[in-house]
C-alpha cells in the first residue's frame, strides 16, 4: 500500500471518532449543566468540555467567554476550530475521496452522505437545542454507521489495520483527557468524594465514553471514582478503555509487520505501553497519581502517532 493511502485511511478514521467524541462530550455538558445549581456547583462545564477536547487555549483567542452558546460553536461549527465536528466530518470526507477505491461503498455512502447532510441541513447551526439534539445524535450515528460498516464490510488487510489504528488511537487520547480534566478541574477543592456534585460529574464522564451501563454490569455498585477510573484505564473488556484499546493497537500493529514482514518502533512502543497497563493496578497509580500516570500516557500515546507516521505514513 502506497504510503499516502495508508495516512488518509488512518486519519480518515481518527476525524470519524473524533467527531463522535465531541459530539458525546457537548451531550455530557449539556445534560450536567440542566440539572440545579446546587447539583452544578461553582465549576464551569463548559471550560472543562474545551479542555477535555484540547482546545482551552484557542477557544479565548476568539471569544471572552467560555458560556454554552460560544464554547457549542467553536466545538461544533467554527471554522477557527481544526478540530470542530464540522472540520472533522469535511476532513473525513476529503481523505476518503483520495481513498475512495480503498473504502467499499458503504463505508464511502456512510461519509458523504453525512458530508452532504452537513452542508444542506446544519450548515448554519441549530436554532434551539431541540435542533442541538438532533445535530449531536446524527455526528454520533455517522460515527456508528461509519465504524460498523468497516467492521462488517472492508477485508482484513493493510487497508482495514490502517484504519483502525486511527480508532484506537484516537479512542485513548480522548478516554484519557476526559479522565485527566475530572481528576482536576471538575470537582472544586470544597466539594467531597461521594457529594452530589462528584456524582454527577462522574455521570457525565460515564456518559461521554458510553460505559454507564457497563459501569454497573462490572462493579455493581454505586458511583465511585477508584472503580470508574480502574474501568476506563486497566478493563480491557470495555472498547473504549486505555488496555482495550491498546490491545487492539497491538494486534493490528502485529497484522501490519507480518504482512509487510518486517517489525518496527511502532510494534515495541505499543507493546510497552500495553505491558505497563497489564502490569498496572488502581493502588499503584492513586499512589503515583492519576494526574501524572494519564499525562504520561497521553504523552507516550502522541509519540505512537509521531512513530506511527514515520514508519508507515512518510
Amino acid at each position: 500500500m502506497l504510503s499516502r493511502t495508508a495516512e488518509n485511511l488512518f486519519w480518515l478514521a481518527r476525524y470519524v471518532e473524533r467527531a463522535e467524541y465531541l459530539a458525546r462530550t457537548i451531550d455530557a455538558t449539556l445534560r450536567v449543566t440542566a440539572l440545579p445549581a446546587a447539583y452544578v456547583g461553582k465549576t464551569n462545564e463548559w471550560d472543562s468540555a474545551l479542555l477535555t477536547a484540547g482546545v482551552g487555549a484557542s477557544f479565548y483567542d476568539h471569544y471572552e467567554e467560555a458560556d454554552e452558546r460560544n464554547v457549542i460553536e467553536y466545538l461544533s461549527f467554527s471554522s477557527e476550530n481544526p478540530s470542530s465536528i464540522k472540520n472533522c466530518i469535511e476532513a473525513a470526507r476529503l481523505n476518503s475521496r483520495s481513498v475512495r477505491t480503498a473504502l467499499t461503498s458503504e463505508m464511502w455512502d456512510t461519509i458523504n452522505s453525512a458530508w452532504i447532510e452537513l452542508q444542506a441541513v446544519w450548515n448554519k447551526g441549530p436554532a434551539n437545542r431541540e435542533e442541538l439534539a438532533k445535530f449531536l445524535r446524527f455526528v454520533q450515528e455517522t460515527s456508528l454507521r461509519f465504524d460498523g460498516s468497516a467492521y462488517r464490510t472492508m477485508l482484513r488487510n493493510d487497508a482495514y489495520w490502517f484504519s483502525r489504528l486511527g480508532v484506537h488511537l484516537e479512542r485513548a487520547d480522548n478516554t484519557a483527557r476526559i479522565l485527566d480534566v475530572k481528576y482536576h478541574m471538575l470537582l472544586p477543592e470544597e466539594e467531597h468524594v461521594g457529594g452530589p456534585l462528584d456524582y454527577y460529574q462522574w455521570t457525565s464522564i460515564l456518559r461521554s465514553v458510553s460505559a454507564t451501563t457497563a459501569y454497573h454490569w462490572v462493579y455493581r455498585e454505586t458511583l465511585k471514582p477508584w472503580l470508574i477510573a480502574d474501568l476506563l484505564i486497566l478493563n480491557d473488556t470495555l472498547p473504549r478503555s486505555l488496555a482495550s484499546c491498546y490491545s487492539n493497537l497491538v494486534r493490528n500493529l502485529d497484522q501490519i509487520g507480518v504482512a509487510y514482514g518486517r517489525q518496527g518502533a511502532s510494534q515495541r512502543h505499543a507493546r510497552g505501553i500495553r505491558n505497563r497497563l497489564e502490569h498496572s493496578n488502581m493502588d499503584d497509580i492513586f499512589q503515583h497519581g492519576v494526574h501524572e500516570f494519564i499525562q504520561e500516557f497521553i504523552a507516550d500515546n502522541s509519540r505512537l502517532g509521531e512513530i506511527i507516521t514515520k514508519q508507515y505514513l512518510i
